[in-house]
């Protein structure tokens, strides 16, 4: 008899420990100095090893570019991705066409190709199947390939395995993903193919702060519409915008696939100057989209994306374009912190069980540099709080930073490290700081140091010393 309990309690003993250990609870950790970890300087590493295969010389050739689209929407009935009080539900139509977009540039010595689409994110699954097909095709390395998604919440879903990614997208159908895979190659092939006309580019950027406000605290706004003209000697001009307002005009009501305000932004840059456009989702953490008219709905979205729209239609035409601009790129897939989602200021989960839910434990930190501009493309939602510091230290380095989130991966929401501690489960901030901020306590400082190294890497500076 006593054999048999002490058995019975060595089992249960071990059930327990492996409850623990796969599940939790797990002690929370506290904040300290990411920079001195192994992990973070092997990133760094990483980071300048990959902007060492650019060519940064002060002597680019002239700029040739190209682009291309794809239409994305699914089959009807396909569920779409954003909203988790949809349960998954099938899709009812298309109400607005939505596409993958890509502009493929080139100085002579290396090329980048910015990717945009009409998604909620770019999951690495989709990703990874994109960059190496591109790869097979084209023979671009995976860190000359920027991708981001608009962030509209009625873009297609079904595209991520796991208890999470059904709970946002609906559920996994491997059809959806290869559909989606093929339709996102083909834009870049294409837009590669097509980037032998040589061309001219300017940027230029303005605070609008009229559609966004932060729905979480008295705090600041990345209010910035950032814009950037492509045009080829034969007038054809390509648009690429960048706001950082939620594209949750549209609810959970809506069952339709749509490219929410962005969508109506693009195809109204598209109506009036017979161009093609493309939207980059900017930092939109913490970010919504404000309106003061009295549409709603498909209206209320028509109305935001015109009137943005608009800011750069009034603004385009006096932008000085440069014919020689240098390019270079820097990606790596990033050694996160662990992963921390806490239950309780003092308990977390076990990071273990984040992978049993389909979320692993690294993301894709992208860099692309376009003369003066620099495109720092983020696995997450991004806080536009945090952006807009960035932001102000590119200044200082003469660098017009553009602050995206969505970039081939998913780590959850990355928000300023000085609210972390302070937030509580049941506060307004329980949301993004414990159900969605997966990255620690030091995830601000994590990701703007390497976004800082990044683009120094890519600098004339930095290039000089690798």
């Amino acid at each position: 008899m006593k054999k048999k309990l002490l058995i019975a309690g060595v089992v249960l003993v071990a059930l327990l420990a492996g409850a623990v250990l796969l599940v939790g609870p797990w002690p929370a950790y506290s904040g300290g100095d990411v920079t001195q970890e192994r992990y973070f300087q092997r990133n760094v590493d990483a980071i300048r090893a990959s902007a060492g295969r650019s060519t940064v010389d002060g002597r680019p050739g002239p700029l040739r570019a190209g682009w291309a689209k794809r239409p994305i929407a699914p089959p009807t009935g396909t569920p779409l991705a954003g909203f988790g009080d949809r349960k998954g539900k099938p899709s009812t139509g298309v109400h607005d066409e939505i596409f993958v977009k890509a502009l493929a540039l080139s100085d002579g010595n290396d090329k980048v190709v910015l990717v945009a689409a009409d998604m909620l994110i770019i999951p690495e699954n989709l990703a990874g199947l994109v960059r190496e097909r591109v790869s097979r095709q084209t023979g671009l390395a995976a860190d000359a390939l920027l991708f981001n998604a608009s962030h509209t919440h009625s873009g297609p879903g079904g595209w991520a395995p796991g208890l999470v990614g059904k709970q946002f997208a609906g559920t996994y159908d491997a059809a959806v993903l290869e559909f989606l895979a093929q339709q996102f190659t083909d834009a870049i092939v294409e837009a590669d193919a097509s980037a032998g006309d040589e061309a001219a580019l300017g940027a230029g950027g303005v605070p609008v702060d009229a559609h966004i406000r932060n729905r979480t605290r008295e705090a600041p706004c990345d209010t910035e519409l950032s814009y950037l003209v492509v045009e080829k000697e034969n007038g054809a001009r390509c648009f690429v915008v960048s706001y950082s307002a939620h594209p949750t005009v549209l609810g959970g009501s809506n069952m339709e696939f749509s490219g929410d305000y962005p969508g109506y932004l693009a195809r109204a840059l598209e109506r009036e100057t017979g161009g093609f456009a493309m939207f980059l989702g900017g930092a939109v953490g913490s970010m919504t989209n404000r309106y003061s008219g009295s549409e709603s709905g498909f209206e209320k979205a028509e109305a935001i994306g015109e009137g943005l729209a608009r800011q750069v239609l009034d603004r385009v035409d006096g932008l000085e374009l440069r014919r020689e601009v240098e390019l270079a790129s820097a990606g790596v897939p990033l050694e996160l912190p662990s992963f921390q989602w806490r239950i309780h200021p003092s308990w977390r989960l076990s990071p273990f069980l984040m992978r049993f839910l389909g979320i692993d434990s690294d993301g894709w930190l992208q860099c692309v540099r376009v003369g003066d501009v620099y495109f720092a493309g983020m696995p997450s939602d991004f806080s536009g709080e945090i952006s807009v510091r960035l932001k102000a230290w590119a200044d200082t380095q003469a660098a017009d930073l553009w602050v995206l989130s969505f970039n081939g991966d998913y780590v959850g929401y990355v928000s300023p490290d000085e609210y972390y501690a302070a937030a509580r489960p049941d506060g307004k901030e329980a949301y993004e700081m414990y159900l969605m901020s997966w990255c620690g306590p030091n995830q601000e400082a994590f990701f703007t140091q390497l976004t800082r190294e990044a683009v120094t890497a890519l600098s004339q500076s930095g290039m000089a010393g690798s």
